[in-house]
Formats: C-alpha cells, structure tokens, sequence
C-alpha cells in the first residue's frame, strides 16, 4: 500500500510521541518567557529595548552571588527573577538560599542540570504559597520529599523520569489535599502497593502513570477519586482487563488513555458506564469490533483512537452507532472500502484518519457527505485520482494528507475548491509541477509538503500565490537557484525544507535573507558551502539548521551561532 519509507516512518514515531491524542509526550521541554533572548528582538529580526522589569532581572541575574535573600520583595518579583535564573541556567544550590521564604507560587525545574534532594528543604520552604512544582527528570529521592507536607496548598506536581522515587516518596504526599494534577511518567518503583497513598488526594483530576510498569492491581485505590478527570495509563504493559473493574466509579473521568496496554474487549466492558468519557485512547489494544458494542453506550463519547488494533471489516457495522464522534483513529488496521458504509452516517466527525489502510478510490464515496471534516488523513492508502472526486464538496477540510497514494497530478484538480485547506501534505513521486499549478486558488495553505515530488524551477512560480505559507518542503532534486527566487517572498515561512537539491548553491542563501520568521531551515546534501553563512545572520529567530553533506563545517556553524544567532539550539553537522 504505497510502500514503506523510511521518512515517513520517522515522522509517524514523532507524531506517536507528540500527538495530544495519543497522550505520548517528550520529554519534558521548557517552555520560553520574557526573560528568553529572544524577547530583545523585534519581528523583523533586529535589536530591541527589553521591559524595565527584564532589564533589571537580567542584571540581578548577572550578579545573583552578591545577594543574600530575596524576602523582602513583593513574591512575585522574586518568582521573576527565579525564572530568569533558571532560563538563563544560573541557579544553583547556593543561590538557591536567598529564595528561601519569598512566596513563589511556581517551581519549574524540570531537567535543570545538578538538583538532588539537597535542594529540596528550600524550594519546600515556600510553604503554603507554593502552588505548583516540576522536578521532571531530576535526581530527587524519596527523602527529598520529606518536608513537601509543609506545602499543604500545592495543586500541581510532576515526578516525570524521576526513577529514584517510589512508594516511599507517594506516602510523602498523601495528605496534599489540594492536589489536582499528579504525573508520575516512566517510574519503576511504584507498585500497586504505593498506589494506596493516591487514596487520600480527594480533589485528584489529573492522574498520569503513562510507562509505570508495575502498578496491576493498583487502580482500585482511586475507587474514592470520584473528581478525577483524566487518567493516563498508556504504555502500561502490566494492566488488563482486570484494571478496569474499579473504572466505573470513576463517574467524572473524561479523558481515558490506554495505549499499548493488554485491554482486551472484555476489559472495555467495564467502561460502559462511563458516561462523561469524551476521548478513549486504545492505540494498540489488542480490542476488535466486538468492543463496538460497548463503546456505543458511551454516549459521551467524542474522540475514539483504535488504530493498531485488530480491526478487521467483520463487525465493523457497529460503528454506525456512534452517532456522537467527532474524531476516529483507525490508522494502520485491517480495514477496507466495506467500513467507510457504516461511517457514512457519523455527520459530526470533524477528524478521520485511515493512514494505511486497505481503501481505493471507490470507498472515499461514502465520505462525500461528511461536511464537518476538517481532518482527513489517507496517507499510504491505494487512493488515486479517481477517488479525490468524492472529496471536492468537503469545503471545511483543513488538513489533507495524501502522501505515498497513487495519485497523479489529473487528480488534483478536484482539490481547487477547497478553499479552507490550510495543510496539504503531497509527498507522492507522482506530482510534477503541472499538478502544483492546479492549485494555485487554494491561497490560505499554511503547510505544503511535497517532500518527494518532482517539483522543479517551473513549478515553484505557482508557490507566489501562497503568501500565508508557514511551512514549505519540497526535496525531490530538480531545484536550482531559479527556483529558490520564487520562494523568498514568502515572508510568513516558519519552516522550510530544501534538502537534496543538490543544485542549490550560496546564491539560494543571499535569496532567502529576508525570511526572518524561519525557525527551521534544512539545506543538506546541497551545494551551499561556508561562504554563504554570512546570508543567515538576518535570521535571528533560527533555532534548527542543516546543513549536512555540504561543505559547511560543525566549526563553521558554532561561529555563526556565537556572533549572529543566539536562538540558534538545533544544527547538523554538530
């Protein structure tokens, strides 16, 4: 079905562990503030004044060792300047002492570099101010945790990757009442035992295990957690059918993630009274159609993930009942052109992917009077031409992925009405320069992929029409430097692709200097060499470069880093 390819296997593993659906996360990331360099240049690149109150946290930054305490300041003060220690990575466990007692509301340290339990007494000493805490990824034990009792109004707490922590460290915090939101990814160390200390956090709405391997048996301690909302079990591999029993008393759960885990149809039983439930992951549960059956008494339910299941076309009539369905995941499953009938009648999906499936041209028909999707993924399908007919009257969809089907650039013609189209994803050797210019109305596209397409110098004047493009990549080898001059207008590109043209040269460079948006740029395997680095230094927003097998050096790369872009975090050669 289209055939295997390496690129397109990498980015689904990236959307299996990003995706929201999914509940698959990175690892922890930090996210930006004010404090950020790159709050001190405007859109255009260039240098700009900082706030009064960046100024003055970055010189205090500057000179952190000459200060004592912080009590004295108003706490949200010092909760700015604690931020900006540990963006700028000067906080250390020294410090750390002058923040002892000064009210902040947020500890956010999640992955920062050197934090053990001996930091632990003063980011506890906050007290009852301390409304939320991040020790994602740090070497804190349970023994760190001996004084967290003090923080009595603590909400949120996250223990992602802290493996050193255990049933001791949940006994801890047990008596944190207040607590909504738990998250303890990838720990080997609780045990359905330890799970027992949950059975007090009465206000619990948020509960993550997601990779906890040995917590079977351990859920009919959260029978009481009658608030919780949302309970991540993905990629327990120790949890059955038997785990769900304790599940229907959980009457307020919304959000259920049980991927890669051994639920079973029998197991899904359990959660037919489940009522609220509005999104179910079951991504690679070993469930057949027969669960439809259980599913359909959920009438709550709005998002259904079953790809990697063992769906098959027997008994997949069922789905006609899930009349409330907005979005369904049946990617990579046994399934053909007979189940699009029984989803024909499912009006209010909004989202659709049968990436990999076994669907032709003739299934899409049932799709045709589903006018609220704004998603639909057929990636690695046997679609063609002929099937992207029954398309042309879907005006509300946003996000079309056809890469690896058999279409050819006839077919594209039925796509120039969608004029809602923002995401277009045509990774198919097939489509030549005469297809792209059949879509020169579809002006509001934001994301263009034509990775694989025979796209050459020609073919980029249709692209002058898409000024709202954010991400463009076009890789199939038959661009030159003439091509690249009908892309550096393209003023809102975030992301651009240039790869394996290897035609390409230092002029593509000085031609895309004022695309000072991008934040991603690949030129590998091109014919760009060190001279022309000087053409990047307008991009001050750069985080990822590529520029492998051309003559640029890692050396070559850190210098223009150093000098010129200091957002620059990302590059090849490294």
């Amino acid at each position: 079905m289209g055939g295997a390819h390496s690129r397109k296997r990498r980015r689904q593993f990236n959307d299996y562990e990003d995706g929201a659906f999914t509940g698959i996360t990175r690892r922890y990331s930090r996210i930006g503030s004010s404090f950020n360099r790159a709050a001190f240049y405007n859109k255009e690149g260039k240098a700009m004044c900082p706030s009064l109150m960046g100024l003055c946290t970055y010189k205090i930054c500057e000179r952190i060792d000459e200060y004592g305490t912080f009590s004295m300041l108003p706490g949200d003060i010092s909760q700015h300047i604690f931020d900006g220690l540990i963006h700028s990575q000067r906080l250390t466990r020294t410090n750390l002492e002058a923040f002892r007692g000064c009210d902040l509301h947020d500890i956010d340290l999640g992955e920062y570099p050197g934090v053990d339990d001996s930091w632990m007494q003063a980011i506890f000493s906050q007290g009852s101010t301390l409304l939320s805490a991040d020790f994602s990824g740090l070497d804190v034990t349970d023994c760190g945790l001996v004084h967290i009792k003090d923080c009595e109004n603590i909400q949120a707490l996250n223990f992602n990757f802290c493996d050193q922590i255990s049933d001791n460290g949940l006994n801890h915090i047990n008596g944190l009442s207040n607590l909504t939101t738990l998250s303890l990814k990838r720990n080997n160390n609780i045990t359905a035992q330890g799970m027992s200390a949950l059975s007090g956090l009465v206000n619990l709405l948020n509960l993550d295990f997601e990779r906890c391997p040995w917590i079977h048996g351990g859920l009919v301690h959260l029978r009481g957690l009658s608030k919780l909302q949302a309970l991540n079990l993905n990629c327990c591999n120790c949890i059955d059918d038997a785990d769900m029993e304790p599940l229907p008393e959980l009457t307020n759960l919304k959000e259920l993630q049980l991927s890669s885990t051994k639920v079973t149809d029998h197991g899904v039983v359990f959660l037919k009274g489940l009522h609220k439930l509005a999104l179910l992951n079951m991504e690679r549960c070993r469930v057949t159609a027969t669960c439809l059956d259980s599913l359909s008494a959920i009438v709550g339910l709005l998002y259904l993930n079953l790809s990697r299941c063992n769906m098959t076309s027997n008994g997949c009539d069922k789905f006609s009942r899930l009349k409330g369905l907005k979005v369904l995941n049946l990617g990579f499953s046994d399934i053909s052109d007979h189940v699009l009938v029984h989803l024909k009648g499912l009006i209010n999906l909004e989202s659709l992917n049968l990436d990999s499936c076994r669907i032709r041209d003739d299934g899409l028909v049932n799709l045709a009077g589903l006018h609220r999707l704004k998603c639909l993924e057929l990636s690695d399908t046997e679609v063609g031409s002929n099937g992207l007919r029954h398309l042309s009257g879907l005006v509300n969809l946003e996000r079309l992925n056809l890469s690896f089907t058999v279409i050819t650039d006839g077919g594209l013609k039925y796509l120039s009405g969608l004029s809602a189209l923002r995401s277009l994803n045509l990774d198919v050797r097939q489509i030549t320069d005469t297809g792209l210019e059949a879509l020169t109305s579809l002006t509001g596209l934001t994301h263009l992929d034509l990775f694989c397409a025979k796209i050459a110098d020609e073919g980029t004047k249709s692209l002058r029409n898409f000024k709202n493009l954010q991400s463009l990549e076009i890789c199939g080898g038959g661009l030159t430097d003439v091509g690249v001059a009908n892309i550096k207008d393209l003023r809102s590109l975030v992301l651009l692709n240039l790869s394996q043209n290897n035609h390409l040269t230092d002029a593509s460079l000085e031609l895309i200097t004022g695309l000072t948006q991008l934040i991603s740029l690949n030129l590998s395997n091109t014919g760009v060499t060190s001279a022309g680095l000087q053409h990047l230094k307008p991009l001050k927003k750069l985080k990822s470069l590529s520029l492998e097998l051309t003559k640029v050096t890692a050396n070559d790369i850190k210098r223009l880093q150093e000098n010129d872009l200091p957002n620059l975090v990302n590059f090849r050669p490294e």
